[in-house]
C-alpha cells in the first residue's frame, strides 16, 4: 500500500517517489522521484540523482503515472444519478445545434468527476453525447472540483458530429432516419457555415446577423477547430473520412467500434481514433454489435493515433472508468506501454494539449497518479491522484 511520509506544511513541494516511475515521454525510471512546486513538475529522475527540497511532503508508492486523460467523456454534463437535475449533456429539440458549449453546463464540483479523478483521470474532454448529427462544441478541463472557467485548460474546443444509429433514434422524425439522411444533413449543414463564412466577409450593409454556431462551423472550416465524429460502423467511419477530405476537416473519430475492418484506411487518411468503449455490449443488436477488443491494437498497428473513451451510457453512472476499459485493450494486443501513452501522451497530443500535460516532463503540470501496484491490475488502487499540483484524492480506491 502506499506509505505516506509528511514532512512539511500542505504549502511546501511535494515529491513523489515511487518503485518505478513511468514518465511516457522516456523509459521507466526504477527507484524514480518527481518533484512538484507550485503547480508545476521540477523534476524527475532516479532517487539520489535528484535534489528534494527541504520541507517537502513525501508520498511514496509503488507506480507512478502521468495523470489519466478520458479523451471523449459527458463526465461534467452528466452525474451519477438518472434525473433530470445531473442531466445537462443533450438537447433534443433540432439535429443541428453547433451553438452549444459543454462550458456552460459543465459542473467541475460533480461527484461523478470526484469519482473518476480518484481512479486517475486528471484531464476531461467533455462534450455533448453523441446522436445529434451536428451537436455542440466540447470542453477540455481538468478534473479539479471547482467551477469550469478556472479549470478550463480549452474552453471551446472541437465540434462534434454523429453518424449512425444515434441520429437515426434521436432524431429520424427531423430527416435523419437513414444513415444517407445524416450524412446529408452533416454536408448541407457545412456547406451552409462555408457560405455563412464568405458572405461575413461581404460589406457591413450586406453580412448576415452573427450565428455562434455557424460562427464554430466557419472555424472548423478554417482549419482553426477540430471536428470530433463519433461514429461505430466502418461504413460510418468512412463516410466520416470523405466528409473530412470534402470540407478539409482537421478530424477526430470517436468510437470507432469496427475500426479494426478499416485500419489501413483511417491510417492512410492520417485521422486519430478515440477509441471505446472496449467493453461495450457487443452482443446486443446495433452498430457496435461487430467490436473487438483489440480494435485498439489494430489501429495502432496500422500507424493510426490513438486515445481511449469512456463516452456515454443510457444508464447510470453514466460513464465508464476510461482505466479500465484501456486495460481490456492492453490485454488484447496493445500491450503495456502503447495503452498507458494512449491514456495520457497521446491523448494530448489528439487533445492539442501535450505541450501542458500527458507526461512527466520538467516545466509541464503536476498532473499525476500514484498507484499501490500495476495501473492495470484490477487489484491495484490508486493512492493519489494530483491535479495541477495539487494532492486532489489521497485515498486508495
Amino acid at each position: 500500500m502506499l506509505a505516506w511520509l509528511v514532512t512539511a506544511a500542505l504549502a511546501a513541494p511535494l515529491v513523489f517517489k515511487a518503485d518505478e516511475v513511468r514518465p511516457v515521454s522516456g523509459p521507466p525510471i526504477a527507484d524514480g522521484v518527481v518533484v512538484v512546486d507550485d503547480g508545476k513538475i521540477i523534476a524527475v529522475g532516479p532517487q539520489g540523482e535528484v535534489e528534494e527540497p527541504e520541507g517537502a511532503t513525501v508520498f511514496e508508492g509503488a507506480v507512478l503515472t502521468p495523470g489519466l486523460i478520458d479523451a471523449l467523456t459527458t463526465a461534467g454534463l452528466t452525474g451519477p444519478h438518472n434525473h433530470p437535475p445531473d442531466q445537462d449533456h443533450a438537447e433534443s429539440d433540432h439535429p443541428v445545434r453547433p451553438d452549444l458549449r459543454a462550458l456552460d453546463g459543465y459542473l467541475g464540483t460533480d461527484p461523478l468527476v470526484g469519482w473518476i479523478r480518484s481512479l486517475g483521470v486528471t484531464t476531461v474532454h467533455s462534450a455533448p453525447s453523441p446522436g445529434q448529427p451536428v451537436g455542440g462544441r466540447t470542453l477540455i478541463a481538468k478534473t479539479t472540483p471547482a467551477p469550469a472557467d478556472t479549470v478550463a485548460v480549452v474552453p471551446d474546443a472541437m465540434v462534434m458530429l454523429s453518424l449512425g444509429d444515434g441520429p437515426k433514434w434521436r432524431f429520424g422524425d427531423q430527416g435523419t432516419a437513414s444513415r444517407m439522411g445524416a450524412a446529408a444533413l452533416v454536408r448541407q449543414t457545412l456547406a451552409a457555415a462555408r457560405e455563412y463564412a464568405e458572405r461575413r466577409r461581404l460589406p457591413a450593409a450586406d453580412r448576415p446577423p452573427i450565428d455562434l454556431g455557424m460562427e464554430a462551423l466557419a472555424e472548423a472550416l478554417a482549419g482553426e477547430r477540430k471536428v470530433v465524429v463519433h461514429a461505430h460502423r466502418a461504413d460510418d467511419l468512412l463516410t466520416a473520412v470523405r466528409i473530412g477530405e470534402e470540407f478539409s476537416l482537421d478530424l477526430v473519430i470517436a468510437g470507432a467500434a469496427e475500426g479494426w475492418l478499416v485500419a489501413e484506411q483511417l491510417a492512410a487518411a492520417e485521422v486519430p481514433v478515440i477509441v471505446g468503449p472496449v467493453m461495450a455490449r457487443s452482443w446486443k443488436p446495433g452498430e457496435q454489435r461487430n467490436s473487438a477488443f483489440d480494435t485498439a491494437a489494430v489501429l495502432a498497428d496500422a500507424g493510426v493515433p490513438i486515445a481511449f473513451l469512456s463516452g456515454h451510457e443510457g444508464y447510470v453512472p453514466k460513464v465508464r472508468v476510461v482505466l479500465w476499459e484501456a486495460a481490456i485493450a492492453g490485454a488484447n494486443g496493445l500491450g503495456e506501454d502503447r495503452t498507458l501513452e494512449a491514456l495520457t501522451l497521446g491523448a494530448a497530443r489528439i487533445l492539442g494539449i501535450d505541450d501542458r500535460t500527458g507526461s512527466l516532463e520538467v516545466g509541464k503540470d503536476a498532473d499525476l497518479a500514484v498507484y499501490d501496484g500495476d495501473p492495470f491490475e484490477y487489484t491495484s488502487h490508486a493512492c493519489a491522484v494530483v491535479v495541477s499540483g495539487v494532492v486532489e484524492s489521497n485515498t486508495c480506491r
